[in-house]
């Protein structure tokens, strides 16, 4: 019997990723979007999907949206590492995701899937890859996103109490094609172009959306209520990413390391620099404390329960950087 499913957040990278896959089976796939989304990303499913509009942060319209939805993916969210965001943040991952949950709790919906985020998993501070099991220890950063993203885990928590089927997804950083707005993809944008002269100290676990968008799905048929899952590949220091990165586009190694405190002190001296944008948008404060640290994880949980397949980072990084060459977005 087919389903009716429900896609939050399916303009983004990962949403997009997730409706395409899911438009190619049989059942009825609905997006949430908003009167203003761009729905670029998805020109080419349009056809095969139904538009439902609405928005997390507006209960009415999801309580509008969700009566005979069988299951929920909730992808949508706001990335953002700064902190001149902070109650948009909280205005959208968190009371947004409640609002999602309630709605459907009271809709009836049979499953629901939570795309969170590895910030709301933890940090590996003795470059060990931490697991689902990690006690959240992002505070110590001081990251509002990250706060965020394990306060929205939390409303999960009390919305399972309630009886709401739900199951937990922490994709890794996720690089491939069809990042338009250059989430990971900015680090091979700015490595090509030649406006990042050095590397952060610390290391990122890495796997390409289409594994990601998989095991989601993966997700949703075989995974345990009330578990989480980490969705990664390689764990790799920001050098050996950013030499593979020089490798694979043939732009030039980068070679400086720039330990986070003579990074702030470089900040305020570019901050008076007129010519800022020949310097990477990634050097921001924010991303360059966490960049100093290591986000590595253990994905054998997602691997065995989920089917999820492994892939090196160079294959993420390679269909990321052809994607982007044939679009000549670089």
């Amino acid at each position: 019997m087919n389903k009716k499913i429900l896609v939050t957040g399916a303009t983004g990278f990962i949403g997009s990723s997730l409706v395409r896959r899911l438009a190619s089976g049989d059942d009825q796939v609905f997006i949430l979007v908003r009167k203003s989304s761009d729905l670029t990303p998805l020109s080419d499913v349009l056809p095969k999907v139904t538009l439902v509009y609405g928005d997390i942060t507006d209960r009415a319209s999801l309580d509008a949206a969700l009566p005979g939805i069988d299951l929920v993916y909730h992808s949508a969210g706001l990335t953002y590492m700064g902190d001149k965001k902070n109650s948009l943040l909280f205005k959208i991952n968190v009371d947004g995701t409640r609002n999602i949950l309630q709605a459907s709790l009271s809709a009836g919906v049979k499953r629901f899937v939570h795309v969170s985020s590895i910030t709301a998993v933890g940090i590996a501070f003795d470059k060990k890859p931490v697991n689902e099991s990690v006690v959240w220890n992002f505070e110590s950063i001081s990251l509002e996103y990250a706060r965020t993203k394990h306060l929205s885990e939390v409303e999960v928590a009390e919305a399972i109490k309630k009886g709401l089927d739900c199951v937990i997804v922490n994709p890794a950083f996720v690089f491939g094609a069809g990042d338009i707005n250059f989430n990971a993809g900015r680090i091979i944008k700015d490595i090509y172009n030649r406006r990042l002269p050095f590397y952060p100290l610390g290391g990122i676990c890495v796997v390409d959306v289409e594994i990601v968008s998989q095991a989601i799905i993966s997700a949703m048929e075989r995974g345990k209520t009330g578990e989480r899952y980490i969705l990664g590949g390689e764990n790799v220091s920001y050098k050996q990413l950013a030499d593979t990165i020089s490798r694979i586009t043939g732009a030039p190694r980068v070679n400086f390391p720039l330990p986070f405190w003579i990074a702030k002190i470089l900040k305020s001296g570019l901050d008076l620099y007129k010519n800022k944008n020949r310097i990477s948008k990634l050097f921001n404060m924010s991303m360059f404390r966490v960049a100093s640290h290591f986000l590595y994880f253990d994905s054998a949980k997602a691997i065995r329960e989920l089917n999820m397949p492994y892939e090196s980072h160079e294959h993420s990084i390679t269909n990321a950087y052809e994607w982007y060459r044939e679009r000549n977005m670089l």
